[in-house]
């Protein structure tokens, strides 16, 4: 495995770690910017719209300039966005800064993986882009740990100027890390780019990365009330198990990666299975805590760690540039959206089983549109035998002649 590759996930954890962060400093955060804690919520929408909808623009702007250029301006504009976070005076500024860092973060995820693409030998690219995402699995094990216990000990700021140190460590790792290349795999100009999207089966495979993450976000979002009030956890104990959440991504992370390549639709069809018994045996046995952490662990062990095999698919439908993976990753967001928003009218209608329920009914959705994929067999290819020349015999000779 390419040594850049480890270099482009420290980038990503960098990232991971400053969208994480509002999570676990909302109530020191709505003190320190006069604000609700619904209004530092929004801070989180905010984030991941940003990143749905801006991060495609910004990787097309991007697209002339070779890879490790466009990582070191995205870098630049996400670390002036985190700057203005720790800096922030007011609401709205900090609302401005979420912006800025979620579209620089998604343009940085869609280049990333499209330069795994090309770093890494054909029939291991699905082991990049694990290797890669683990500061995605990573992210999620320390970043917000780390930014939530920096934020209680030193406030709030501290916790921004903290991802904003790991930023320019990255940055530094990534100039000096990553080779030069002048343009990455399968990259032209943006008409050529963009005209990928007229195929239909890029369409057809897009949505399946939605209900998956869409799937496991709808049950993440709310595992700390659900662990609480439903399980009968306690406060002190929920840090412990979303750790435990944390190194189940991890290591199902890479047991993907290393499946992906080969098996890329198989392994979705089965994560997808599995994901859908974990989440209904979850929402039955919630108040259970035994069952209910054995399903969480399992729900962290095959929702967000299809990652791998999810982005070879796509590739594979359509290309391995950075615009087709930064539409991807806005799906994937997309996912996050409506996993969490739907999952709060899930609690408003039926309680905290809610989520659980959702989640479910969309792992079946997803199963669903990866079974034709999975069912169709590949057409065989029949290969005429050899045609064997007849053999070639010497034309007969005329009988020396005595003189």
């Amino acid at each position: 495995m390419p040594r850049a590759v480890y270099v482009l996930a420290l980038g990503i954890f960098a990232m991971v770690t400053s969208e994480f962060a509002v999570a676990g400093l909302m109530p020191q955060m709505a003190d320190g910017l006069n604000a609700t804690i619904p209004q530092i919520g929004y801070l989180i929408t905010a984030f991941a719209v940003a990143m749905a909808a801006g991060g495609p623009f910004l990787t097309v702007a991007l697209m002339k300039f070779p890879p490790r250029t466009a990582l070191s301006v995205l870098f630049a504009v996400f670390l002036a966005g985190n700057v203005l976070a720790a800096t922030a005076t007011g609401y709205g500024l900090m609302m401005a800064a979420r912006i800025i860092t979620g579209i620089a973060s998604q343009a940085f995820f869609g280049v990333s993986l499209s330069l795994c693409a090309q770093l890494a030998r054909p029939e291991v690219r699905g082991r990049a882009v694990a290797v890669a995402l683990n500061g995605l699995m990573l992210g999620t094990l320390l970043g917000l740990p780390l930014s939530t216990l920096v934020g209680e000990r030193l406030g709030w700021r501290a916790a921004f100027w903290t991802v904003t140190l790991i930023t320019v460590i990255a940055a530094l790792a990534t100039l000096f890390g990553v080779p030069r290349i002048e343009r990455a795999e399968g990259v032209g100009s943006f008409r050529e780019e963009a005209g990928v999207f007229k195929k239909p089966k890029l369409w057809l495979v897009l949505p399946t990365s939605t209900l998956i993450i869409g799937a496991t976000f709808s049950a993440f979002s709310y595992l700390n009330p659900i662990l609480t009030e439903v399980t009968g956890f306690s406060t002190g104990s929920v840090p412990v198990l979303l750790i435990a959440y944390g190194a189940a991504t991890v290591i199902g992370n890479n047991i993907v990666g290393r499946l992906a390549d080969r098996h890329s639709v198989q392994v979705l069809a089965v994560g997808l299975v599995l994901n859908l018994v974990f989440l209904t045996g979850f929402a039955v046995l919630a108040d259970l805590p035994a069952p209910a952490v054995v399903c969480m662990l399992g729900i962290g062990l095959v929702g967000v760690t299809m990652n791998p095999a999810m982005a070879i698919r796509v590739q594979r439908a359509g290309n391995a540039g950075p615009l087709v993976n930064t539409v991807h990753t806005s799906f994937i967001t997309l996912g996050v959206i409506l996993g969490s928003s739907l999952g709060a009218v899930a609690i408003d209608t039926w309680g905290l089983r809610g989520p659980l329920w959702l989640g479910a009914v969309m792992a079946l959705a997803g199963l669903a549109t990866v079974l034709p994929d999975l069912l169709r067999r590949p057409v065989p290819v029949t290969v005429p035998a050899p045609v064997r020349p007849a053999p070639v015999r010497p034309a007969p000779q005329a009988a020396p002649v005595d003189c």
